[in-house]
């Protein structure tokens, strides 16, 4: 199959750049794939696509370049397709419309895959006869905008199938946007086995990673390990990462008085090595799509303190087995389970290791797998929006027969059923 994915920026940081990097890289070892970026802003990606995979751009922002089209005027008025609802709606334009358009007019693939909502929406509406339309979520229904939600209850009918990362979102979408016609599958995010040894579990160190954004709810962590602390002095908590929040963060941490013991690393990339410096990992967000942190910290054989947030850390982590589910901001709640994991060696270090276990269950080899059975039997079906066509045939097909059971009462003895299928 020739797999091709639609992404916002493939040369940035984030979960759904890793995430798309290591699904393609895995199905690159089997089938055709490419990762098309709407923008490029630098030389080269963080992440490494591997050697089957192509990758390509629409609209260069590299200021230094000689191709450079931020101030080109197309690039300077409004997008009328990506929906105006959809969070990076502000980087979108007239600009990349019609090289978003263009591409999906000419992509001779067997599978087109989106990345967010907004691509989704040009893939429904913009994608040429032929090729199975999918469109991922990876973020949930809840945190869309009603607005949003509105305009893809629209879109999405378009599509062959959604998938969501959680079970727990599949649910939402299936129930929230009510697609008819339309897979809408949970396929979890993968992440790779990595390569530094797995932590021992010795470290005085609990890790903490991903944006400093609100919704990480840093500032719980870093209240709860303020008891922490106070109880053990000898254990210190990394947190790595940047964003919005990072001079808050600060200001809290030294009102706390836990410069000794509380440090913000700043991005680290790879960051494997600084989970296996850890012994517990540590996550407090108001709301997890997934929960790609949970599963990098597994695989690194730490135990994770998560949040019961919705909805990715209930499905990752099995409470009491490896590791810990508190209430969100609760950061009484949180001190408490870091505290349990700190003061009996034992519980920590069986949880690290089942932990390490059972994360396995999200290699790339496993999702891809997933991506492939779900790819293939969409492509036997037919593409072009196969799930709207079949709609269609469906509601052709009811309302023919319905037609055929009017004209037989109306003209018994007569094949009005024939009649009535032609109608």
């Amino acid at each position: 199959m020739h797999i091709s994915f639609l992404i916002h920026n493939a040369y940035g940081i984030g979960g759904t750049i890793r995430t798309t990097y290591n699904l393609a890289r895995t199905l690159g070892e089997q089938h055709d794939v490419e990762i098309v970026s709407v923008f490029r802003h630098r030389e080269r990606p963080v992440f490494d696509p591997g050697a089957h995979v192509r990758l390509s751009h629409l609209v260069d922002l590299r200021k230094d370049g000689p191709e450079y089209e931020g101030d080109c005027p197309e690039h300077r008025r409004p997008a009328r397709v990506f929906p105006e609802a959809e969070g990076r709606y502000g980087q979108y334009s007239e600009l990349t419309d019609a090289r978003i358009a263009r591409h999906l007019r000419t992509v001779d693939a067997d599978v087109l895959v989106g990345t967010r909502p907004g691509l989704n929406a040009h893939i429904a509406r913009q994608a040429r006869r032929g090729p199975v339309r999918v469109g991922q979520e990876h973020l949930t229904l809840d945190s869309h905008s009603p607005e949003l939600r509105k305009e893809l209850r629209g879109l999405y009918p378009r599509l062959d199938a959604v998938t969501t990362v959680t079970e727990a979102d599949a649910a939402a979408y299936r129930g929230g946007l009510r697609l008819p016609g339309v897979r809408v599958e949970a396929v979890p995010n993968s992440v790779p086995a990595p390569a530094v040894e797995p932590a021992d579990g010795t470290g005085k160190w609990v890790v903490a990673a991903g944006r400093l954004a609100r919704v990480k709810r840093y500032d719980v962590l870093i209240r709860a390990f303020a008891t922490v602390a106070e109880k053990r002095p000898d254990w210190r908590l990394r947190i790595y990462g940047g964003g919005a929040e990072k001079d808050k963060l600060r200001r809290l941490i030294d009102q706390l008085g836990l410069y000794n013991h509380v440090f913000l690393m700043g991005p680290a990339n790879p960051i494997e090595p600084e989970w296996a410096k850890g012994s517990i990992a540590a996550v407090t967000s108001s709301l997890e799509s997934f929960g790609m942190t949970i599963v990098e910290a597994m695989r690194c054989g730490l135990p994770v303190v998560s949040t019961d947030c919705p909805h990715g850390p209930g499905e990752i982590i099995e409470n009491g087995v490896d590791g810990r589910l508190v209430p969100p901001r609760k950061p009484d709640a949180v001190a408490a389970a870091l505290l349990e994991l700190i003061e009996d060696d034992a519980l920590r270090l069986r949880m690290g290791r089942t932990a390490l276990e059972r994360a396995a269950r999200f290699d790339p080899t496993h999702v891809a797998g997933r991506y492939e059975s779900l790819f293939a039997d969409l492509v036997a079906q037919g593409g072009r929006g196969s799930a709207r066509a079949r709609l269609r045939g469906s509601l052709h097909r009811t309302r023919g027969t319905l037609l055929g059971g009017a004209y037989a009462v109306r003209d018994a003895g007569r094949t009005a059923l024939g009649r009535g299928s032609t109608a």
